[in-house]
């Protein structure tokens, strides 16, 4: 790896499939131990059940409000200041329970693929 300092295109933030919108902070084969996504989820909806094989997942709220869903934990409460630590293949999902845009990092090790992701719904 060699210094680098990432400049954030926010034009380049999209609508994935899992129902949220995904800008990419620092993903590349150049450092593969980590990835780093701003997520942000719209007022009352609930991304796709889904679970990341291989890669522990870490949620760090910036803004807004919601419920996490994990595996067989009980929905937990969210909002700016928490942390949601994601072990490999649990199955997770979130909502935004709140009237403004829920805001959060998604920080993968090693770093996101989608070869990695998997959906839990049915079509």
């Amino acid at each position: 790896m060699h210094p680098t300092i990432l400049k954030t295109d926010e034009a380049s933030e999209s609508l994935i499939g899992e129902g949220c919108f995904i800008l990419e902070l620092s993903n590349s084969p150049e450092d593969p131990a980590v990835s780093i996504a701003r997520a942000r989820v719209t007022s009352g909806v609930t991304t796709r059940l889904h679970c990341l094989e291989g890669v522990v997942e870490r949620y760090v709220i910036l803004e807004g409000n919601g419920r996490v869903e994990l595996g067989n934990l009980p929905v937990q409460e969210v909002g700016p200041g928490v942390v949601v630590l994601i072990p490999p293949g649990l199955p997770q999902r979130i909502t935004n329970s709140g009237r403004s845009d829920l805001v959060f990092l998604a920080i993968c090790t090693p770093r996101f693929a989608m070869d990695v992701y998997t959906d839990l719904e049915s079509p």
